[in-house]
């Protein structure tokens, strides 16, 4: 069975690109009529995964925003993934999940289980017991992302807190990431401070772990991925194990071009990705 991180590295062979495409629908705007909400977000996402498929390397369902529509939202994530699948591109449903063992033993069979992701956020402040029902499934081809340095303004609140060694909070995280790596496992690390993401990608390249990183926060959040995708040349060369996402730059594209068409609107989106990148 190949690792996670071996069906990161095809896929982006494949495709020629490690550009994640992130999925937070808001039905507001999302121009496509149906009778339901399922209706409506299953076909925008189908038909931009349609044009974009082979151009991206991964995606990304938020599943807060397909599971704030309820049941409706739910099936769309199905149906979501399911065109994802049939594109044979990685699935990483962004849950963050995280708690005490059972309940994270749980949450573990609903992502890999019951929605088939490939891979799934996780949050590790409650530490390694919360964290390892999720890396127990590396040995079955999955994948685990844990929080390391996220791109909201507020995560300097804690991320940014120095420890009484001198050391910050969010590097003592990638540390501890590092302490309880398997193939498979890998970290979020935003695009919001290069400075901070090349710290943590030079550590993670000195521990000589395969750690694959995914990197929120380019597009409207303000991160450049083409700084990102220089920093990850620099420390790594072959960057073909990490992905570099963006979500609503993609998805409504078409706000900014002031066409109703979406599809081609996100097409120009992704190539335009690829393009800062610079694969």
């Amino acid at each position: 069975m190949a690792s996670y991180t071996e069906l990161l590295e095809k896929t982006a062979e494949r495709n020629g690109s490690i550009s994640c495409f992130g999925m937070d629908p808001a039905i507001e705007k999302i121009p496509v009529k149906g009778s339901n909400n399922c209706e409506r977000i299953a076909k925008f996402y189908s038909e931009i995964l349609a044009a974009v498929a082979d151009k991206i390397a991964a995606v990304k369902p938020n599943y807060a925003f397909f599971a704030q529509y309820g049941l409706d939202g739910l099936r769309a994530m199905e149906a979501v993934i399911a065109a994802a699948k049939k594109k044979k591109l990685p699935v990483i449903l962004d849950a963050k999940r995280g708690d005490i063992g059972k309940s994270s033993e749980a949450y573990s069979k609903e992502v890999f289980g019951i929605w088939k992701a490939d891979a799934v956020t996780v949050s590790p402040y409650m530490g390694m017991d919360s964290v390892a029902p999720f890396i127990q499934w590396c040995g079955k081809g999955k994948g685990v992302y844990v929080l390391v340095r996220t791109s909201n303004p507020g995560a300097a609140d804690l991320q940014q807190l120095q420890l009484k060694n001198g050391k910050d909070v969010f590097m003592e995280t990638a540390a501890k990431v590092a302490e309880w790596h398997k193939d498979g496992v890998g970290a979020v690390v935003g695009a919001t401070n290069t400075t901070e993401l090349e710290r943590i990608a030079k550590f993670f390249a000195a521990s000589g772990k395969r750690m694959p990183l995914l990197i929120p926060g380019v597009g409207s959040q303000g991160g450049s991925a083409k700084d990102v995708a220089a920093v990850l040349r620099k420390i790594y060369g072959n960057t073909m194990m990490h992905r570099i996402n963006s979500s609503s730059a993609i998805s409504y594209a078409y706000e900014k071009t002031g066409s109703s068409d979406y599809v081609g609107a996100a097409e120009k989106a992704v190539d335009g990705l690829n393009s800062e990148i610079g694969l």
